[in-house]
């Protein structure tokens, strides 16, 4: 486990370790010894370390610790032999600032789950240009308050990727069938990821986009700038997650009212409600996985490897 962006409720994060270490065995920096410390070598077995300046605790401001840190958390848990999965403690923000940085070779060598959503987009994003599969779904502290239903999703999901999950009853913005691999996340990430010059977005893919707390105009913004740069044009389709809190300004154009327009004009299947993203339902999914859209009438229906 690592925390590469922001700081965390702790209760929450040792909750959801509690859960996990019902499963697996968990490693992660406490600050102090070895690093990983936590392997024992022994399933549920964890360090009692309190929280500290360093580790997986550590806190600098909105950040959880310095960048050196947390890179080189992330190369740590890339390059561990017994690691074959690496979830995030939480997003936030801050992947950005140091992914770029990161041997990502050692993925291609040693591959190993991605897990996480937000922030950690900016890591999917790095993974789909190693081409290597990685894991959309809940942070372990969301696991810490999630009910059964997601950590089962979840847990089905870690053990069986390649399953695969009907969603029906969403909403079509554009019809059409399509079907590709599943790439995407937060748009607020990929937007940023595109000014790192980081994104590349596979052609034919199915791009899945979700977002909170922004303003339409941004989502507009993002949106635009992405067409431009000709981010958009690879997608085969496009299916929306959700766009929570994102709430409209005095000019009353709402979020919905900007998909639209945004999206329509690209001549591809869209499709909306997935429920995938920062609101109460989380379901994870398999990006690099085979992902199917069918929307020939009002209610569309998407068909996700990993969910």
């Amino acid at each position: 486990m690592i925390a590469p962006s922001s700081p965390f409720e702790p209760t929450l994060v040792w909750v959801g370790i509690g859960w996990l270490a019902q499963h697996y065995r968990v490693l992660f920096d406490t600050g102090g010894g070895p690093p990983l410390a936590g392997d024992t070598g022994r399933r549920g077995d964890l360090p009692l370390a309190a929280a500290s300046s360093r580790g997986l605790f550590a806190r600098a401001g909105y950040l959880a610790g310095s960048d050196a840190r947390r890179r080189d958390e992330l190369a740590r848990a890339l390059e561990h032999p017994d690691v074959r999965a690496v979830f995030a403690a939480r997003g936030g923000y801050g992947a950005n600032r140091f992914v770029h940085r990161i041997d990502w070779r050692a993925l291609v060598e040693r591959p190993r789950w991605i897990v996480g959503f937000s922030d950690v987009t900016a890591l999917h994003v790095e993974a789909a240009r190693m081409g290597v599969a990685s894991l959309h779904g809940a942070h372990v502290a969301a696991l810490g308050r999630a009910d059964a239903h997601a950590r089962a999703a979840l847990l089905r999901t870690l053990e069986d990727p390649l399953g695969e999950r009907r969603f029906g009853g969403l909403t079509t913005l554009r019809a059409g069938a399509a079907e590709g691999p599943l790439f995407g996340g937060n748009l607020s990430l990929l937007h940023a990821c595109a000014a790192a010059g980081r994104l590349q977005v596979p052609e034919g893919c199915v791009l899945l986009l979700e977002d909170v707390t922004e303003r339409p105009y941004r989502i507009d913004r993002m949106l635009a700038t992405l067409e431009v740069g000709g981010h958009l044009a690879p997608a085969a389709a496009v299916i929306l997650g959700g766009f929570d809190e994102c709430n409209p300004g005095p000019d009353g154009i709402t979020v919905d009212d900007v998909l639209r327009d945004r999206l329509l004009p690209l001549g591809v299947p869209v499709v909306a409600g997935l429920p995938i993203g920062h609101g109460r339902r989380n379901e994870p999914a398999l990006l690099g996985g085979a992902a199917r859209v069918l929307a020939l009438g009002p209610d569309a229906a998407v068909t996700l490897a990993g969910a």
